[in-house]
């Protein structure tokens, strides 16, 4: 699809390109494999010498027409989805780390992100220094080490609502030679391209709000093509020596800006398996038709509640990048001038108690595990989702042991204040 075209036209118009006759909506190929005339075409597709579908563990069409899609409202090279957003994080990292290998990690991110990486990874004797993403430079350099592979880190973090210094981070990543990896899964590409300030590769949760709707989990990873790998080839093997188990292909000599990908693709989901279902697919792919319209309304939302909250006689603090009172706003601006994403933190003046009332209270909000899709939802991270981090880790997540973390849905935001507003009035 045309460059020039705006991301409102990518959402609808690119990934499926229907030929005369075929269907106009992309299809669901919901098959787990793929029928050929010859055992010797079959067999160029397991070489690599012949791109096409064979098994769907690996990939499918209705999957790669959606990757298409957020590749290019992202500015990629290449992407690949997965079963999760979770899955997209493991596999951006493992794709290039292996045991004996260190990664420098936001302190800010996603619990799960935090505990993938921290935890789970260490056992599989990847190691991982955790920083401040607020520190200077001198600071954070500090944090490398001969065997670091790669920085991870969100464009705005989950739940702590930090906006990352993308420029900042990437120049340091880039002067350890290794790659910025970044969540983009709040803003989303409608408004913010981390690829545009340096960063290399990027994660999606796609449950969120490409999705929209919490109906289909899935993620995604997408390639800039601009980390040139060949460069290190001592740092990066997997992906600069032949890799045995497809015939001594080597990646970077084979597929050029697509290397990362293919390797994800051919390597990892080969023998790891999270693929994302094509039914899931084609529910993303519905969801990413709205996207631009969605994330308007939620910003829009999230604005005018975040002011409403930040003049309440009963709220402690709110914590939202659009409030000009807020330490991210100047960087928000830079990033992302035209809106945030729809989540805003806040804390009660009755501490961690009173946040647990006033949540039982509401009406039109629920409280579910969900967040970024269209119904209007409240959560208590230090009780769910970061509940397996001790206070010295939630205060270093950024994660207040009384912030309820409120995701603004797209309904009239005149209700969504007054449920908040008769709950409030309750405790």
């Amino acid at each position: 699809m045309s460059k020039n075209y705006e991301k409102e036209t990518i959402c609808i118009q690119s990934g499926w390109k229907p030929k005369n006759g075929e269907p106009r909506v992309l299809p669901i190929y919901q098959s787990t494999t793929f029928k050929y005339d010859s055992s010797e075409q079959m067999g160029r597709l397991f070489d690599l010498e012949e791109s096409g579908y064979f098994y769907t563990r690996l990939q499918n069409p209705t999957n790669d027409c959606v990757a298409a899609k957020i590749c290019e409202l992202e500015g990629g090279v290449a992407a690949m989805l997965t079963s999760s957003g979770q899955a997209a994080t493991y596999y951006a990292v493992f794709n290039i780390c292996e045991a004996g290998d260190h990664v420098v990690l936001s302190s800010t991110v996603y619990g799960g992100t935090y505990n993938l990486l921290t935890c789970t990874m260490k056992k599989m004797g990847i190691e991982c220094t955790v920083v401040d993403p607020d520190a200077p430079e001198e600071e954070l350099n500090r944090a490398f080490k001969d065997n670091t592979k790669c920085v991870f880190a969100e464009t705005i973090a989950n739940p702590a609502l930090v906006v990352l210094d993308i420029e900042k981070f990437a120049r340091i990543a880039h002067s350890h030679n290794v790659p910025l990896i970044v969540d983009n899964t709040f803003a989303t590409p409608i408004n913010c391209n981390p690829f545009k300030w340096g960063a290399d590769i990027i994660t999606h949760s796609t449950t969120k709000y490409m999705d929209g709707h919490a109906m289909s989990v899935g993620g995604c990873i997408v390639d800039s093509g601009n980390f040139d790998w060949a460069a290190y080839p001592d740092k990066f093997p997997g992906l600069c020596t032949p890799d045995e188990s497809y015939h001594g292909i080597t990646y970077t000599e084979k597929f050029g800006k697509a290397a990362y990908i293919t390797k994800a693709t051919s390597q990892l989901m080969r023998d790891l398996g999270s693929i994302q279902s094509p039914q899931n697919a084609f529910l993303l792919n519905v969801g990413l038709e709205t996207l631009p319209l969605r994330v308007e309304r939620h910003c829009y939302n999230a604005t005018k509640v975040a002011e409403y909250l930040e003049a309440h006689e009963k709220v402690a603090w709110v914590n939202y990048p659009a409030l000009k009172s807020n330490k991210y706003h100047e960087l928000a601006k830079k990033y992302m001038p035209n809106g945030s994403c729809g989540v805003i933190s806040f804390g009660l003046k009755g501490g961690r108690q009173a946040a647990s009332d006033m949540m039982d209270k509401l009406e039109l909000a629920a409280i579910v595990t969900h967040v970024a899709d269209a119904r209007t939802c409240v959560l208590h991270p230090a009780s769910h989702t970061h509940r397996q981090m001790n206070d010295e880790q939630l205060i270093e997540a950024g994660v207040a042991p009384d912030m309820i973390r409120l995701s603004v849905g797209i309904e009239n935001v005149k209700d969504i204040i007054a449920d908040l507003e008769q709950a409030l009035e309750k405790i």
